[in-house]
């Protein structure tokens, strides 16, 4: 019974750090592709890719947990069964309910890992994501320009290019501006740049040789000015101080960085709808564990695609139905009370259901011969 459980326990640790690794890399993947994508269009800053990568991965690491131990436990039962490795076991006295307490002796450590993740954790770095980019929309639009990129700010209002300076006394080579006033499209073209502070503390952008074209939309109206310098006056953000208040507020306003004892204090449906999804992934990686095992039986004869895939789609259903439930919630659809365990319940159900069929012994047919069918010289 020890080697049985040390081999089981052994073999579902290996298969789960294959996993988990695996689908962290894919995970990493399409997420850097997509922050790549922001700070190429300038929504965030190039400097703080690696930040948000990192803050996001904690996010979605109890999901992937849940996964990556029901895909372990599914994988490891069906090489057992593919295998005929089962034939032994069962030949010893063991049955597939043994498979319970080693499976349980990896998935609980990692169901608390989860809820430490999802209660804690996870509002955590919701919060530094939106100290994140809300910092970046407070920085002034000079220090969001990168050489080599289109950079957006205002809204689209002023876009701003700008080159490599090749003087080591300027901040920037080549620029061109778009802005857009009330009245005129304005297009401003330089060889170099620089910052400029006032005692006041305004931000002037000094373009040095250029020329200005000024441009009224739906009109014929234009304006061409040369100059040797001119001064675009950036906007201020606000002190430190307010900047981190505006920080904070943004942050808290965000339902998912509310940390769990807040949640509880604010009493909406919306905040027990958080509350109901943090409590629910700890719980759900338990009953996919469970579930995986006799999903995972089955007879090597009849191959694995079917049950892999019945096993996939089951899984998806579950973490659907939670996320389902949790919108119900929220709408003041469905209960608390009833939300919070309902889908659990009705999955806990299904696992006992599908193990009692796995393990019931069926009674062999007592159905006589039908002598009529035999040919008449065998009579």
């Amino acid at each position: 019974m020890k080697l049985f459980k040390r081999a089981v326990i052994t073999e579902i640790t290996s298969h789960g750090g294959v996993v988990l690794s695996t689908l962290l890399v894919v995970w990493l993947s399409v997420l850097l592709v997509r922050l790549l994508g922001e700070a190429a269009s300038g929504n965030i800053g190039a400097d703080v890719v690696l930040g948000l990568a990192t803050f996001s991965s904690i996010t979605a690491l109890p999901v992937i947990l849940s996964v990556s131990l029901f895909i372990a436990v599914l994988t490891t039962v069906t090489r057992s069964f593919r295998e005929s490795e089962m034939v032994v076991w069962f030949a010893s006295g063991l049955s597939l309910r043994d498979w319970i307490a080693p499976v349980l002796r990896c998935a609980i450590p990692v169901s608390i890992v989860i809820a430490i993740l999802t209660l804690y954790s996870s509002p955590w770095a919701y919060r530094q994501i939106a100290e994140y980019r809300q910092r970046y929309e407070q920085r002034s639009d000079i220090s969001k320009i990168t050489a080599g990129q289109f950079i957006e700010t205002e809204r689209g209002a002023r876009v701003f290019f700008a080159e490599q300076a090749d003087n080591d006394d300027d901040e920037m080579g080549r620029v061109i501006a778009r802005v857009i006033d009330p009245e005129w499209l304005i297009v401003v073209t330089a060889n170099s740049a620089n910052m400029e502070y006032e005692d006041n503390g305004d931000q002037f952008l000094v373009l040095s040789e250029g020329f200005r074209y000024d441009f009224k939309p739906n009109s014929p109206d234009m304006r061409l000015f040369e100059f040797e310098r001119y001064g675009l006056r950036m906007e201020r953000r606000g002190s430190s101080a307010s900047t981190e208040e505006m920080v904070r507020e943004h942050a808290e306003s965000q339902i998912k960085a509310r940390p769990t004892a807040a949640l509880f204090t604010d009493d909406t449906s919306k905040s027990w709808s958080q509350v109901m999804w943090r409590f629910a992934l700890p719980i759900a990686a338990l009953n996919l564990a469970l579930l995986a095992i006799p999903l995972g039986a089955s007879n090597p004869r009849l191959g694995r695609s079917g049950d892999i895939l019945i096993a996939g789609l089951v899984g998806m259903l579950y973490m659907n139905l939670i996320n389902l439930s949790r919108g119900w919630i929220s709408n003041e659809q469905l209960s608390f009370g009833v939300g919070v365990w309902l889908v659990h319940a009705v999955f806990a159900l299904f696992m006992v259901f599908m193990m009692w069929h796995k393990l019931r012994v069926r009674a062999p047919s007592n159905k006589p011969h039908n002598s009529k069918s035999r040919p008449e010289s065998l009579r």
